[in-house]
Parts: C-alpha cells; sequence; structure tokens
C-alpha cells in the first residue's frame, strides 16, 4: 500500500550520525482527543504496515512514551481489519530500537516486543518503522525470538543499510538482557501500575465528557 496522491509528507529519521533515511507516507486526519492517538507503523520502504485506533497516552518521560490500547481497532497494510482481544500497555521509547507490548490477559501479562525504529510524535499519531524481528515472553518468563526469516529476506529485499543491521541485532541483544533482567516493564508491578493510571485518567475523562454534556 504505497502512499499516492498529493498528500505526502517525507519524515526523516536520523537513524546513523551522518546518514539519514527518508520515510514517505500518506497524510492521515488528525487526531487530538485528551491523550487520544493513533499508532501508526511502516516498513523500512515506507509501506504501511499497521495502524491501531486508539491508544490513549498515560505518561511520558524525556526518553519514553507509556500508551495503553483497549481492544482497539486494527488496520493492516493490506487493508484486513481487526481488533485486540485485550487490553494492551504500550511502551515506546527514543533511543531504544525497539518496543514492548504488554497484554493483559486471564490475570497474566504476556510482552510481545517489536524490533524497530525509535518513535516519532507528530499530530497524526505515534509512528515508528517496524524490523520485522520480534521477541515473544510468556509470562513464566520464557522467551522466543520470532520471524528470523522475514528479516532476513527483508534485509535483502528492502535493502537495509549494513549500519542498521548491525544496530537492530545490537538492540536485539539490549532486549533479550533487559528481559532476563527484569528491568521495566518486565516486572509486573510496573506494568499494573500504567495500567490503573490508565483507568485513573479514564474516569477522569468520562467524567469532564459527563460535565462538558450537561
Amino acid at each position: 500500500m504505497r502512499p499516492k496522491g498529493k498528500n505526502k509528507k517525507t519524515l526523516t529519521y536520523y537513524f546513523i550520525k551522518g546518514k539519514k533515511f527518508d520515510i514517505i507516507f500518506s497524510s492521515r486526519k488528525r487526531v487530538n482527543l485528551y491523550n487520544k492517538v493513533e499508532i501508526i507503523s511502516y516498513k523500512h520502504n515506507g509501506d504501511l504496515h499497521r495502524v491501531w485506533q486508539y491508544g490513549y497516552i498515560v505518561r511520558e518521560t524525556s526518553d519514553m512514551l507509556v500508551l495503553v490500547n483497549d481492544r482497539a481497532n486494527v488496520i493492516d497494510g493490506d487493508g484486513r481489519r481487526w481488533r485486540t482481544k485485550e487490553p494492551a500497555v504500550c511502551y515506546f521509547f527514543k533511543e531504544y530500537w525497539f518496543n514492548i507490548i504488554c497484554m493483559m490477559r486471564n490475570h497474566s501479562v504476556y510482552y510481545y516486543c517489536n524490533l524497530s525504529s525509535p518513535y516519532v510524535k507528530d499530530e497524526e499519531g505515534i509512528k515508528y518503522i517496524d524490523y520485522d524481528l520480534d521477541v515473544k515472553v510468556f509470562p513464566s518468563g520464557d522467551k522466543l525470538v520470532l520471524d528470523r526469516d522475514e528479516f532476513d529476506f527483508n534485509k535483502l529485499d528492502l535493502q537495509y543499510p549494513a549500519d542498521l543491521i548491525v544496530i537492530i541485532e545490537k538492540n536485539l541483544k539490549l532486549l533479550l538482557n533487559r528481559i532476563d533482567e527484569g528491568l521495566a516493564p518486565f516486572a509486573l508491578g510496573t506494568v499494573l501500575n500504567d495500567y490503573n493510571l490508565y483507568k485513573s485518567q479514564k474516569k477522569q475523562t468520562e467524567k469532564r465528557f459527563a460535565k462538558a454534556k450537561d
């Protein structure tokens, strides 16, 4: 699904010092309802990969953004539409080349980690480039690296630069170490605290809407 027409913008990611990659994508409607945003992912060549409607920003630090999506509508790049089955607390980073999705399922947390570019936030939503490799972490602590074959294919098909491949592999190791050491958010307390913060903020937002209607 390549962007076409006049409504194009170019987003420049300064991935590596001295080098840059320009990602072109279609303009989308602005969504800005309190802390409600779309989460939009692309592939390296600029193709739309997936859109989540919507995430709710819970908190933001100098290097991290925490969102919650609660049974969100999802649109894949090929047009397929589906809906997530459970609430998820999502951690996006400005420096690390991965994001972490913590799915609240049957009183347990399942982690799905995407190797990706650092996120960018603009008026259209939260954006990043998906780099194929994923890590699934079970409540038992067991972990599984997924889609190595897709990564190996795309690094040739989409012509990933050699420096970029090194960064992805390095960040995969950083992610696996983070999991093994139980660093946030791979600690149940961190995820639950952020999820409870979301529920509290949601109640406050609903009260504001109720007052606005009166």
